[in-house]
């Protein structure tokens, strides 16, 4: 079956191909992991929102909640090994479609400062909302990490 190990006051399985990957120091992902690397390297990473390692939302604008965002994203890459270009794929959830294209300038903007110009498949979907209120954007990623 696989290992069972102590992550925070929650004990998390580590099957035999799936490894969770938890960035250090963040607080414990509760009913969910932010990331699992399979065997063959792939990584699926969590819907991840605009709040930091504590899970404290500083940023209440969406630019500032997509870059961390992004952020999370990368350190979750970088905690399973990896690195930007390993991520292959995006689905964006925006709760606000006019925002989001009212700051097109400045969405690349930050887009390009956390990962530079390196452009995975991506798709963006409006919904009406998430589950936490203070959220203005989710992400889900897919990335590839070789060793």
């Amino acid at each position: 079956m696989g290992d069972v190990y102590q992550s925070g006051n929650f004990k998390r399985i580590e099957m035999m191909n799936l490894k969770d990957i938890q960035p250090e120091g963040w607080a414990p992902a509760l009913g969910y992991a932010n990331g699992i690397l399979a065997k063959d390297g792939t990584l699926h990473i969590g819907g991840q929102i605009g709040w930091n390692e504590n899970k404290e939302f500083i940023a209440k604008d969406f630019i500032g909640q997509m870059e961390q965002t992004l952020c999370n994203i990368v350190a979750i890459v970088n905690a399973a090994g990896g690195d930007v270009t390993d991520i292959a794929r995006l689905t964006w959830y925006v709760k606000d479609k006019s925002e989001y294209l009212a700051k097109q300038k400045e969405v690349g903007q930050v887009y390009r400062k956390v990962f530079g110009r390196h452009f995975p498949a991506m798709a963006m979907l409006v919904i009406n909302d998430l589950i936490e209120d203070e959220a203005l954007i989710e992400i889900e990623a897919t990335a590839h990490i070789s060793k």
